[in-house]
C-alpha cells in the first residue's frame, strides 16, 4: 500500500459527505456553560466532579434509541458514511469494554448501544468510523491538566501528583484494540485530541505523541486494520486534515503538499445535545458549505448531537431532510466530484467530475451568468434539479454597445441566459458538459 494513503482514503474522496454523531451522557444535562455551546464539555467547564457528573450516569436511559433511524436519516440525507463517539473525554464508554464499569451497559441502557448503530449503518452501506478520545477525565491515572474538570481541587491535585500515565496509556491502546478487533471492518478512526504546540505546557500540561504513544498506537491500528483511514490528531501525519468550525479559503496542505480535507462541522455551535441552543444554521449555508468543500477538494463531516432519550432533534432532523431532498437531485456534483481548471463567477463555485462541470450559484444574478474561459468548451448546459437546457451564448468581445445587445466581454467568455426567477431548490446547479 502506498505511503501517501490514496488507496486508504478513494472511499472518503469519492463519499464527500458524512454524519458525525456525538452522543453520552452529557446529553442529559443538555446545557451550554456561559457564552460557549460546547455542551458536551459540561464537565470540564462547570468543574464536576465525579461523583456530581455520576448523577448524569445513573440517568441515561435512551429508551427511543432507533439506530436504524438515524441510519435511515443520514441515508436519505446523502450521507455516505458515519463517525460517531465511542468514548469523548468525559471517558464514558458507548460500547462494552472489558477495561471500564464507565460504560453503557451500566447504566439504565443496560447494553452495548455502538454495536446496533454500526450494524444499522452497514446494512444502509454506509462506511463506519469511530471517533476516540485521548484524553480521560474519569480515569484514575489521568494527570490533571489544565483541561482536567478538577484542575482546581488543590487537594485532589495534590493526592494526585503520582498519576502515571502509561497506566493510562496502556488502558487507552488496550480500548483502541478492543473497537478495531470487535466490531469487523472499521473504515475510519478519528482520534482528538493532542494539545498542540498552540496550547502552553505550563499551563495545559502539554501532552501528544510521547505521552499517547502515537507512533505505537499508530503501528498497531494499521496491523489491526490495514485499509483505515486515520486523521491527524496524534500529533503524527494522518491521511486527511481536520479543521473544525471554519470554512478553509483554500485546498489545505497535508505533509508538505496537497491532500485530502474533512470539515467537522456542528448544525448549531455545539457537539452534544444542547437543548436551548438556538444557533442553527439554515438549510442553504449547510448545502453550500458542503459545496464550498468540495470544490476545494474537502468533505463535509456534519455532526448531530443526539437526545438523552436516543432521538434526534426534531430541528436536526428537518435540516437533515432538507439537504437530503437537495442531494437527490444533485448528489452527482458532489460524489466523486472535485476542484475544477476554471475560476467561478462571484458568489458561484466550481465542482468538476470527468467532462463534467458543475456550477454551483450561491446568489442568484439578473439574466446572465458570464463564464470566463469556457467560449468553445461547452456543448450544452442544463439545470440539473429537472434537466431543463440552460442556453449559452458566446458575444464577440469587439462588439460596440447597442441597447439590449451585450458588450464588453474579455475573450474566452462564455455567458448564460438565466430565468429571472430562482430556481427553487437550497442551491440552483447548473451542469455543463464538456466538450472532448
Amino acid at each position: 500500500m502506498s505511503d501517501d494513503g490514496a488507496p486508504r482514503t478513494a472511499w472518503l474522496k469519492d463519499a464527500r459527505f458524512g454524519l458525525f454523531i456525538h452522543w453520552g451522557i452529557y446529553s442529559v444535562p443538555a446545557r451550554q456553560v456561559g457564552k460557549n455551546s460546547l455542551a458536551e464539555w459540561i464537565k470540564s467547564r462547570e468543574q464536576l466532579s465525579d461523583r456530581d457528573y455520576d448523577l448524569y450516569f445513573d440517568h441515561f436511559d435512551p429508551d427511543l434509541f432507533d439506530p436504524e433511524g438515524w441510519a435511515r436519516e443520514a441515508a436519505d440525507a446523502g450521507m455516505r458514511y458515519v463517525v460517531v463517539t465511542t468514548k469523548h473525554h468525559d471517558g464514558f464508554c458507548l460500547w462494552d469494554s472489558a477495561f471500564t464499569r464507565y460504560k453503557a451497559p451500566n447504566t439504565p441502557a443496560g447494553r452495548d448501544l455502538l454495536r446496533p448503530l454500526v450494524e444499522a449503518f452497514r446494512s444502509r452501506g454506509l462506511k463506519v468510523g469511530f471517533y476516540h478520545s485521548l484524553i480521560d477525565w474519569h480515569h484514575p491515572e489521568f494527570p490533571l491538566d489544565g483541561f482536567h474538570p478538577q484542575r482546581n481541587d488543590e487537594e485532589l491535585k495534590r493526592d494526585a501528583a503520582g498519576r502515571d500515565i502509561a497506566k493510562y496509556r496502556a488502558y487507552l491502546h488496550g480500548q483502541v484494540r478492543e473497537l478495531l478487533t470487535g466490531y469487523g471492518r472499521v473504515d475510519y478512526i478519528f482520534f482528538d485530541f493532542s494539545y498542540g504546540p498552540g496550547l502552553r505546557p505550563e499551563i495545559w500540561g502539554g501532552k501528544g505523541p510521547d505521552e499517547w504513544g502515537s507512533d505505537e498506537l499508530l503501528d498497531m491500528v494499521r496491523q489491526l486494520q490495514p485499509g483505515i483511514v486515520v486523521n491527524d490528531r496524534l500529533g503524527l501525519p494522518g491521511d486527511v486534515t481536520t479543521p473544525e468550525q471554519y470554512q478553509p479559503a483554500s485546498p489545505l496542505p497535508l505533509h508538505g503538499g496537497q491532500s485530502l480535507w474533512e470539515g467537522e462541522q456542528t448544525l448549531n455551535g455545539s457537539w452534544g445535545y444542547d437543548r436551548d441552543n438556538a444557533e442553527w444554521k439554515p438549510p442553504e449555508m449547510l448545502v453550500q458549505m458542503l459545496v464550498d468543500g468540495v470544490s476545494k477538494d474537502g468533505n463535509l463531516l456534519l455532526n448531530v448531537g443526539p437526545t438523552a432519550r436516543g432521538e434526534l432533534d426534531d430541528k436536526a432532523l428537518e435540516l437533515l431532510r432538507e439537504i437530503g431532498k437537495w442531494m437527490r437531485r444533485h448528489n452527482g456534483a458532489i460524489y466523486g466530484c472535485g476542484p475544477a481548471p476554471f475560476t467561478a463567477p462571484p458568489d458561484c463555485r466550481y465542482t468538476s467530475k470527468g467532462n463534467r462541470l458543475f456550477l454551483h450559484v450561491f446568489c442568484w444574478p439578473f439574466g446572465h451568468l458570464h463564464l470566463s474561459g469556457l467560449a468553445g468548451h461547452v456543448q450544452f448546459a442544463r439545470f440539473l434539479h429537472d434537466g431543463s437546457e440552460v442556453q449559452r451564448e458566446e458575444v464577440d468581445p469587439a462588439q460596440v454597445p447597442n441597447t439590449v445587445r451585450m458588450a464588453g466581454l474579455p475573450p474566452g467568455t462564455l455567458t448564460l441566459k438565466l430565468p429571472v426567477r430562482r430556481p427553487d431548490v437550497l442551491v440552483p446547479v447548473i451542469e455543463l458538459f464538456l466538450r472532448d
